[in-house]
């Protein structure tokens, strides 16, 4: 298939992009994972750092997060350096995850006492990319559901806002306080923060409901939504209980071509601009 073997542009520089919707079950950790996978097979090289104490997109690209092991919350709550706790992911050659351990549930309440507690993953982050041998092409952090610390920490550290809406009702509930508070991090901590792209998931194209939320989405968001649309499908489901994207666990399918299709179009956008 001409879409799996064809190679996307790589962006000239670093794009970190904080995958983000407080609205729960929207597919964001499923998304930060399948677009990584997706980039990562074309032969970019992608971090996912996991900022939700869940802890499932580690899951779902299949690196060691118990509560022992060296985590994001080591470099946000204390001071390893981000290389230390990074590892490689066994689905693709160049994908890499920094993982969240459950001690990540406590981070909040311990992030509030400490000194530029809302730049302390921007810091490791910066420090990272800077001594790596090879550059990396992408960064996608996936945040916990709601507006916390750890969000914060993940908007500041960011470039690019990606915002997966589901294709239901009151799929637009919520997104004007995400609006605001995004609006807010760019004016008083990162002003080069912007929402590039907006994704719509959980499609089902029988319903007229998804089609009519599509549509208000587009009418919405005309330059920030991306033309491909992610199907409902069991085996992007599946594939996180086998330690997987789904892109490795079932290459052909149509929710792995559908997240094929949306890392492209992410990669095209990012070298026309």
């Amino acid at each position: 298939m001409a879409l799996e073997a064809r190679a996307f542009p790589l962006p000239e520089s670093t794009r970190v992009i904080t995958v983000s919707n407080q609205k729960g079950g929207v597919g964001k950790t499923t998304t930060t994972v399948n677009l990584a996978a997706a980039l990562a097979r074309s032969g970019a090289r992608v971090l996912v750092i996991d900022l939700d104490p869940q802890g499932n997109a580690s899951t779902a690209l299949g690196v060691e997060h118990r509560a022992d092991t060296a985590s994001v919350y080591d470099v946000v709550v204390g001071d390893s350096a981000l290389q230390d706790v990074v590892q490689k992911s066994p689905e693709f050659e160049h994908l890499y995850c920094v993982p969240a351990t459950i001690h990540l549930a406590g981070a909040e309440i311990e992030l509030v006492s400490l000194v530029a507690r809302e730049q302390r993953l921007r810091t490791a982050l910066d420090a990272y990319l800077a001594q790596v041998d090879e550059p990396v092409h992408y960064v996608f952090i996936d945040c916990p559901p709601s507006l916390g610390l750890l969000t914060i920490n993940a908007f500041v550290a960011a470039r690019e806002v990606l915002i997966p809406i589901q294709c239901e009702y009151y799929a637009l509930e919520g997104l004007s306080q995400l609006l605001n508070s995004i609006e807010l991090i760019e004016k008083h901590l990162n002003p080069e923060l912007r929402v590039s792209t907006i994704l719509l998931t959980m499609y089902d194209s029988r319903t007229n409901l998804a089609n009519q939320v599509a549509d208000d989405v587009r009418q919405h968001f005309p330059d920030q939504v991306l033309t491909t649309l992610i199907p409902r499908s069991v085996r992007i489901s599946e594939a996180p209980s086998y330690g997987q994207s789904v892109i490795s666990y079932d290459t052909s399918s149509p929710g792995s071509l559908s997240y094929l299709e949306a890392a492209a179009e992410i990669a095209q956008r990012g070298a026309a601009s």
